[in-house]
């Protein structure tokens, strides 16, 4: 009888386990340089546990940009787009993407910085010529945005060149194929400490851009229409997000992870002021988003107040 009772006690869990089991969800996220300390809210929130507390598992992936992210999102390759250009989005949404704003990821540019090899004549922008190679990461991001600003609307005579993620565009300006790179840190901060760059230019220099959420986090309609699931993740998220900003372990597991000094991880995010720029409930400048995008030829117009505000869902906390 107690053999019995045993088995009948193991049986009657099983439909819990496996309850438990389904109730998890998976959901695959991309992200644009997903190395840089401001997209780390769900790689370091995966690692140390908290979306499992929420019953989500995340598979985080890289990308070489905002338009690679967004593109994954758009064929539901990834139902989380993290760090993405935010004129990227108005436009696919205006085309009717399947895609909606849940956040923002950062406001102003101060996150980037354009650098030149330590040998370059270059010092300051005003230095180049039409014939100066300056690079972005891909089409419709905010590493776009900030190059069309320097060329198009400070005058800067440089060509823009797509040179994708952060590795590639060092390689690329050290060995001599662009003139101008662009990074984040602290990204090439090491680099441009033992002297082998110059950095000679601050995304905040175009100032238009400086009070302008110019990259958001976004997800799949197929996110959005889960009201349940919606209120975990984002719940997850700004656990996440606070562990990111207010707690010393999320740095050191950072600069483990990014093989970088912890002391230059707490510099970086001083001198460039990330915490600030990382905040996550109001998109703003859409005003001058849209605008630039119609002059920059992304948006055919702005879009109306009805459609952002179907395109914008950003739960409250609670």
């Amino acid at each position: 009888m107690k053999l019995v009772r045993r088995i009948w006690l193991l049986c009657s869990m099983l439909p819990i386990a496996t309850s438990a089991a389904i109730a998890e969800d998976k959901l695959k996220v991309s992200i644009g340089q997903m190395d840089t300390w401001v997209n780390q809210a769900p790689v370091l929130g995966e690692r140390s546990g908290i979306f499992k507390k929420h019953d989500i598992s995340l598979e985080n992936f890289a990308t070489q940009g905002s338009g690679e992210t967004l593109q994954a999102v758009l064929s539901n390759a990834a139902q989380i787009g993290v760090g993405v250009g935010t004129i990227g989005v108005l436009r696919a949404y205006s085309r009717g993407a399947p895609v909606k704003i849940i956040g923002a990821s950062f406001t102003g540019v101060g996150d980037l910085y354009w650098y030149v090899r330590a040998d370059s004549p270059i010092r300051t922008l005003a230095d180049a010529t039409a014939n100066t190679t300056i690079a972005f990461s891909s089409n419709g991001s905010s590493v776009h945005n900030v190059v069309l600003g320097f060329t198009q609307t400070q005058g800067v005579k440089a060509k823009p060149v797509q040179t994708g993620g952060l590795p590639a565009t060092l390689t690329q300006v050290l060995s001599g194929q662009i003139d101008i790179g662009w990074a984040t840190p602290p990204f090439g901060l090491r680099e441009a400490a033992e002297g082998h760059i110059r950095i000679i230019a601050n995304g905040n220099d175009v100032t238009s851009l400086r009070d302008q959420t110019v990259r958001v986090e976004i997800v799949h309609d197929s996110v959005a229409n889960n009201p349940d699931l919606m209120k975990r993740l984002m719940a997850a998220y700004r656990e996440s997000l606070s562990y990111l900003l207010s707690n010393p372990e999320a740095t050191r597991l950072y600069a483990e992870q990014a093989r970088v000094p912890e002391s230059l991880v707490v510099d970086a995010i001083e001198k460039f002021r990330l915490k600030e720029g990382k905040q996550l409930d109001k998109v703003t400048g859409l005003d001058a988003i849209m605008d630039d995008g119609v002059r920059f030829k992304f948006l055919d117009k702005p879009l109306s107040q009805d459609q952002i505000n179907k395109l914008i869902k950003i739960l409250p906390p609670g």
